[in-house]
């Protein structure tokens, strides 16, 4: 697997069709998989401030923006040609005095402890290079009695549609990014990234153990992704 310190290389590489290909191969579902995790997110009238980690090009950020009128976010990522394409979306919306962009990594948030009154990441933690050091990170910049909420890719349960998926992600998705992208590397890294990182129960308890607790996951579309929960 590619060394997930150069993460933010790899991303740069793709920066330019990564929003056009998110959206294909998940057939447009992805917007919705942001939308119900915003959602899920308690308290939104109290919250004012969130921080936003492995922001990319900003699809949850913006999402964040809409459903909490009054919230400033904080974006962060390795990445800076996905931060610069986000930063244009987020011009082109008119929200470029609630949306933020820093490049830094997850693993040494450049923020005093209990910053944030909200802390998200969207298909991003599975990149951390170091899962428990980046919960434990997401956690100190957190307020006390406050929420993290994370989405990300896992794996369905029901044998006959994980066997679809594993030859959608093994095949199709890295055939196809590897043609619009021009790289054969970044889509094949996307597969096995999915496949070795942990999901469902064994997520919550590694939020757990980073000092976390009420640890919650909830499933969307068959399993194929999970929004998860904890508290501060």
């Amino acid at each position: 697997m590619e060394d997930k310190k150069n993460i933010g290389f790899l991303f740069d590489r793709i920066a330019g069709r990564y929003d056009f290909l998110n959206h294909l191969l998940s057939l447009n579902i992805d917007r919705y998989w942001r939308r119900k995790a915003v959602r899920t997110v308690g308290s939104k009238d109290s919250i004012r401030s969130c921080l936003d980690v492995a922001i990319g090009t900003a699809d949850l950020a913006i999402e964040l923006a809409r459903q909490m009128p009054q919230l400033n976010v904080q974006g962060i990522d390795l990445s800076s040609q996905m931060m610069q394409i986000g930063a244009e979306k987020v011009k082109n919306l008119g929200l470029q005095k609630r949306i933020a962009f820093m490049q830094g990594s997850a693993l040494e948030l450049p923020f005093d402890d209990n910053s944030f009154d909200l802390v998200t990441c969207a298909y991003g933690v599975r990149n951390f290079s170091d899962l428990d050091k980046g919960l434990s990170e997401m956690l100190r910049v957190l307020k006390h009695g406050s929420q993290v909420m994370i989405l990300e890719f896992s794996y369905p349960s029901n044998p006959f549609i994980a066997w679809v998926y594993d030859l959608y992600f093994s095949h199709i998705l890295p055939f196809v990014g590897r043609i619009v992208s021009h790289d054969k590397n970044a889509y094949s890294y996307l597969n096995r990234s999915v496949k070795g990182f942990v999901w469902g129960e064994r997520m919550c308890q590694k939020l757990l153990n980073a000092g976390f607790h009420d640890a919650h996951y909830q499933t969307l579309s068959l399993g194929i992704t999970t929004i998860y929960t904890a508290v501060k």
